[in-house]
């Protein structure tokens, strides 16, 4: 099983009513700001740990597990909505990095879902962030105002089948089981690796029978579709109030295309980001969107080159 150079201290947070869990790497430092990580959609914080231990310098980091994954509560909601994310990290920054006219700027870095809530942050709050690096973070297709009835629709009908129990995680009775889901998600994935993320990605929980499963550390609700349509104006908009200079890290392997066929492309992504004052695009060569599992050594040289 893969080994932790650098292991993790944990603790939790108060936020907005929760007990947001939070995994930490060095000490806090006056000479360099805190590097915050933030995970994707069916991740956890901890999934940082190949890149943490490919950094070549000590630093203070950060990285939570959002709402409803790993070891945060989701709090008995039945969805989830992006603009909590972004009051979240602003409580996690209060509390770590300061608030007011003591806030310090910070290095912020985001994974796919993390990406996306790292650039809309970076423009609610342009003055907190230092630095932003976005991994594999593309946002959504368009969509048009017509397609708003449909979509609430849509979003009314998954919350029924979730309270139906329709959309429930798969459990496994082993946690060998997991390590061979993530490997079949990410073909690139060793095994000593897949071994070592899978007794962080889930828990052992007991079932009426008195035996044990494996469960994903990820709420089912996570998995109900947003109700409101994505708007291209509003990124524009957000993107256009970043001041951080700003790293897009994309992989080889053409996620956009893979998810989307032609209704969203890397060249359409590629046309938003002129939106962003300052952006530089880097593409990682034989990785997928799993891209800080795949090169891990390689992602740590690209934000340690970016921030320095």
């Amino acid at each position: 099983m893969y080994q932790a150079l650098r292991p993790s201290r944990s603790e939790f947070v108060p936020v907005r009513n929760l007990n947001y869990h939070v995994r930490l790497w060095g000490q806090p430092s006056s000479e360099r700001p805190p590097l915050v990580l933030v995970h994707g959609w069916m991740d956890v914080a901890a999934s940082w740990q190949f890149v943490v231990d490919a950094l070549k310098d000590d630093r203070f980091i950060i990285a939570p597990d959002w709402r409803g994954f790993g070891l945060t509560d989701g709090g008995g909601v039945d969805n989830y909505w992006l603009p909590d994310y972004l009051a979240d990290l602003e409580w996690l920054l209060d509390h770590y990095a300061g608030e007011g006219d003591d806030a310090r700027p910070v290095d912020l870095v985001g994974h796919s879902m993390g990406g996306n809530v790292a650039m809309h942050y970076a423009g609610v709050r342009p003055a907190r962030i230092r630095r932003l690096v976005n991994l594999e973070g593309f946002g959504m297709p368009a969509r048009q105002p017509a397609e708003a009835p449909a979509r609430y629709g849509q979003w009314i009908d998954e919350l029924k089948g979730l309270h139906r129990g329709e959309k429930a995680l798969a459990g496994y009775s082993a946690v060998d089981g997991v390590a061979r889901r993530l490997m079949k998600t990410n073909p690139r994935l060793t095994q000593d690796k897949a071994d070592w993320l899978a007794g962080h990605w889930s828990a052992p929980q007991a079932q009426p029978d008195g035996s044990a499963r494996w469960q994903i550390l990820g709420e089912a609700a996570h998995k109900i579709v947003n109700a409101n349509i994505f708007r291209v104006d509003e990124t524009l908009a957000l993107y256009a109030r970043i001041t951080a200079p700003t790293l897009m890290v994309e992989a080889s392997d053409d996620s956009l295309h893979g998810w989307w066929k032609a209704r969203y492309t890397l060249a359409e992504f590629h046309e938003r980001l002129k939106s962003v004052p300052s952006v530089r695009i880097e593409q990682l060569a034989d990785a997928g969107h799993m891209l800080h599992h795949d090169q891990p050594q390689r992602v740590a040289q690209l934000i340690e080159d970016f921030l320095a």
